[in-house]
């Protein structure tokens, strides 16, 4: 051995490598061989100081802002705890609320199809007089158009 000091043991329980290349992890400053660098490979617990993702609210969908430094799980829970804004009654507002009243008709719409003449809404199928067998005041269409 004529070079005792060169180099250094991969820090990772499981691999101790001796690299004469080492790297240094960022977040950690523990020292890694290639093949455990990245923050996951060595499963780097200080990983969150380096890590620049916006994490949103699961409930409000609101992004909550984390100083460097601060665990995002913490953040975000102090966030529900305090100044979240969700709503559990506005969660789930129906879309489709128009319902055909052509008889036998189960389909609801996004928006109101109302009869010129008989004033009633109707799904897209339905919409035209003819196709709902139309009572309301008008004046009458033939078959023929």
């Amino acid at each position: 051995m004529e070079f005792p000091d060169l180099g250094k043991h991969c820090s990772e329980k499981t691999c101790k490598q001796l690299d004469f290349l080492p790297l240094k992890c960022d977040a950690c400053e523990e020292v890694f061989c290639k093949n455990h660098i990245t923050y996951d490979q060595h499963k780097c617990t200080s990983s969150y100081k380096k890590d620049v993702q916006v994490p949103v609210c699961p409930l409000c969908n609101t992004p909550i802002p984390v100083r460097k430094g601060e665990m995002p799980d913490i953040v975000v829970g102090a966030h529900m705890d305090r100044d979240c804004k969700y709503d559990p009654t506005q969660q789930k507002q129906r879309i489709f609320t128009n319902k055909c009243l052509k008889e036998g008709c189960k389909r609801k719409e996004m928006m109101q199809l109302v009869c010129n003449q008989c004033h009633g809404n109707f799904c897209i199928k339905h919409r035209h007089p003819l196709d709902h067998d139309c009572k309301g005041g008008g004046r009458s269409i033939s078959k023929a158009g």
